[in-house]
Order: structure tokens, then sequence, then C-alpha cells
């Protein structure tokens, strides 16, 4: 599908009864069932693009990506295990290792970092919530895509270690993981909110 281009006129809606489905099914499938193969270079960069297409009030872009497959899952896996050692000396090899394979669990893990600009006038808030809508959206194009992914935190997101190893800077903080790729088993339903104890009119 061609990009629009600056300047083009768009449709103020898209009326898809596939799209209205996909988001009433949409599951999260868990990491440790995800497996060969992910997506492809060309598929990879259509998901960030379309990620990246969110609400950003003065266009801040308050988000950016930092990509793992291949062998990058494994050297950053050699970090996470370093810095577990670091901080639980007596949780044992077995542990340690577990922690080194995290990125091991998908072909394709992709980090989302929340890049706040705090000497721009637009809230920070309003920066960190584009940040939430970049995850969300990586995560329905990629069901779109006929993948599972996962969206995740996990330890090492908060810790200042690994921030460093990911050069994170003085504002940016991880806003999650999301691992890609082909589901080993389909995912079960599970709870959703009651509508009534969520739902208001004023």
């Amino acid at each position: 599908m061609k990009k629009p281009d600056l300047g083009d006129v768009l449709p103020s809606a898209h009326p898809n009864t596939d799209t209205l489905s996909l988001l009433r099914l949409r599951r999260s499938t868990t990491a440790g069932c995800l497996g060969e193969p992910g997506p492809d270079a060309d598929t990879l960069a259509d998901l960030l693009e379309i990620a990246a297409r969110v609400p950003d009030h003065r266009r801040v872009t308050p988000f950016r990506f930092i990509v793992f497959q291949n062998d990058a899952r494994r050297k950053f896996g050699d970090v996470l295990e370093k810095v577990f050692r670091m901080n639980e000396p007596d949780a044992g090899d077995e542990k340690a290792a577990f922690e080194g394979d995290r990125f091991l669990r998908a072909p394709v893990v992709i980090g989302v970092v929340s890049s706040v600009n705090k000497a721009h006038r637009t809230p920070e808030w309003e920066q960190i919530l584009s940040c939430g809508a970049v995850c969300q959206n990586l995560l329905i194009a990629t069901s779109a895509y006929g993948f599972g992914a996962q969206w995740l935190t996990e330890w090492y997101s908060f810790d200042e270690a690994v921030g460093d190893a990911l050069q994170l800077g003085d504002d940016e903080r991880i806003a999650g993981f999301v691992y890609i790729g082909t589901a080993k088993e389909e995912p079960k339903e599970r709870g959703r909110p009651d509508m009534a104890q969520i739902v208001s009119y004023y």
C-alpha cells in the first residue's frame, strides 16, 4: 500500500468489520508460546512504521525503538544474566541462565522506549500516553500480519544497569518489550472488565 505524502487528503474514517473483529478478539500470546518464523525485514519495518502512527500532540515523537533479533538476543541476554547475578548473587546458575535466555523466547523483541521531552510545552503525561499507544498499535499490527505478540516489562525494564546498557537518556525509560513470533499454540480467552463497573455517563 502506498504511503500518503505530506499534505495528502486522508479519509476521516475507515469502516472495516475485520478491524472491529480483530479488536474484539485481540489476545496476547505469551512469550513462551512464540517461535519461528518471525517477521521478515520488510514486515518488521512496516510494523514499526504503523506502530509510530499514533496521536502525538505537537509532533514531539516521544518514543523510539530498539530491535533485538538473531544474535543480538543472546548478546543482550548476556547483559541480563550479568546484571541479574549482580542483583541476586545467591540465586544460582540455573536461575541466572533462565534470565539470560529471556530474549530467546521469540524471534524478534522490540524495546519501546518512552523518550519524554520535558522542555516541550506538550505535557509529560500526554507524551507518555502517546508511547503507550505505540505499544498497542504494534500489538494490533502484529496480529493483523498473522503473528502472535506479547507486551512485557519484567524486572529488566526498570533496572538502572540494564538501562545504562541500552544507553537510555536521563528522561527515557522502557515502556515495554514486545515479543513477536509465530504462536505455537492458540491463546485462551481471559477475564475482561465488567463494563457496568467502569462506564458512567456525566
